[in-house]
């Protein structure tokens, strides 16, 4: 969800890997897990009804510009976490509450959502997450005249994001490297951002009929395809686009970027994203789901294996899905098989799922990401004609 810079400190020692049985993938599996995920968010919800806050710190913390970042962080672990409510589908009384609340605070607190300070856009993953849980309340409106309430706070943080729209194309999160800020962002936009943006504002306009300026669309993609290279990897960022085979920049540091960015592509009419591509890197991401593994739970990003980070873990896992649903019907219940056998063995014993320890954002983000991923792989599989 959100990619961190890391600021010198002390290196805890990475947890320890607890293997257990491999989870069989039944139609009881599968909502024993949900029903599990479900009841951790509801009980870890804040009383004003966000997920996460600035504790749990550590000796290695990341570049956070107080309060403003946290804002940012709370928005976007606050709009995964509703996501994976509403996706669940889950009718209990306490879930329905948990959604209601959650509703109220995204209400009240994302028309005042800005990023920190000129070093910082980590509010676009807010406007981003956002914006996925708006559409979804707008699904669930009963009445008119709380859909017409959604739809214009959707369309607000539609401005917002055209507000912090990069020089490049696209957007990142940080504008700190190049020695200078300016008010529109300049400094560092990445190609997984961008794509997160997009697939959140196409999702939003599809449902309530507002979006970004076709333009700021156009620009984003060409800033997209402008980091991609002839495997489909997708480099980090803009600048990484002038190193394309350096270890982060590689496939296996590219597996949970090339979901994103091949999706958000693909939705808008990238003819070069076939199937083919799809299937490639959808095939790649389950043999190669180790390499994102052995980066979960550890404290310093980009330390394991092609510069990859605990933070990728859930988003590939979340993007996975958005790209598996642009195929063929009939090829949804392999993948969704095969993706659900891995969140279930993922899930902790509380029942939730993290895999970067992000202040008390992560077990809310992560655990929404896979719930979302979750009930997707449920449908897919309920489905199956076989």
């Amino acid at each position: 969800m959100i990619r961190p810079l890391v600021i010198v400190g002390l290196l805890a020692a990475p947890a320890a890997a607890q293997e257990k049985p491999v989870a069989e993938v039944t139609p009881e599996t599968v909502a024993a897990s949900l029903r599990k995920g479900v009841e951790f968010l509801v009980a870890d919800q804040n009383p004003n009804g966000s997920w996460g806050g600035p504790t749990r710190t550590k000796g290695l913390n990341i570049y956070a510009p107080v309060p403003g970042a946290h804002h940012a962080f709370r928005a976007g672990a606050s709009g995964l976490a509703l996501s994976g409510l509403i996706d669940s589908g889950d009718t209990r009384p306490e879930t329905l509450a948990a959604i209601e609340k959650g509703a109220a605070w995204m209400e009240e607190h994302l028309p005042k959502l800005r990023r920190a300070d000129q070093t910082t856009t980590y509010n676009v993953w807010g406007h981003a997450y956002g914006l996925k849980a708006l559409t979804r309340l707008h699904r669930l409106a009963e009445d008119e005249a709380e859909r017409s309430k959604w739809k214009q706070l959707a369309a607000q943080q539609m401005e917002l994001l055209e507000r912090y729209h990069e020089v490049n194309g696209g957007w990142g999160y940080l504008d700190l490297f190049d020695g200078f800020t300016s008010q529109r962002p300049s400094g560092l936009p990445t190609s997984f951002t961008t794509a997160t943006v997009l697939l959140a504002a196409h999702e939003a306009e599809e449902e309530m009929g507002v979006g970004l300026d076709p333009k700021t669309v156009r620009l984003a993609m060409e800033s997209i395809v402008k980091q991609r290279t002839p495997d489909f990897s997708y480099t980090y960022s803009f600048p990484h686009r002038m190193a394309p085979r350096r270890p982060i920049n590689r496939p296996a540091g590219s597996l949970a970027r090339s979901q994103v960015c091949n999706a958000a592509l693909r939705v808008l009419g990238d003819e070069a994203i076939t199937d083919e591509v799809l299937e490639t890197w959808l095939k790649r991401f389950i043999d190669r789901e180790g390499f994102l593994s052995i980066g979960r739970k550890r404290p310093r990003p980009h330390e394991t294996h092609f510069a990859i980070s605990g933070y990728f873990y859930y988003y590939g896992i979340f993007y996975f899905t958005e790209s598996a649903k642009l195929l063929p019907e009939g090829r949804h219940a392999h993948h969704a098989g095969e993706l659900a056998r891995v969140i279930l063995h993922r899930q902790e014993k509380d029942g939730s799922w993290w895999d970067y320890p992000l202040y008390d954002y992560h077990q809310p983000y992560g655990t929404g990401y896979a719930l979302m991923a979750l009930a997707w792989c449920q449908s897919s599989l309920a489905s199956d004609p076989e």
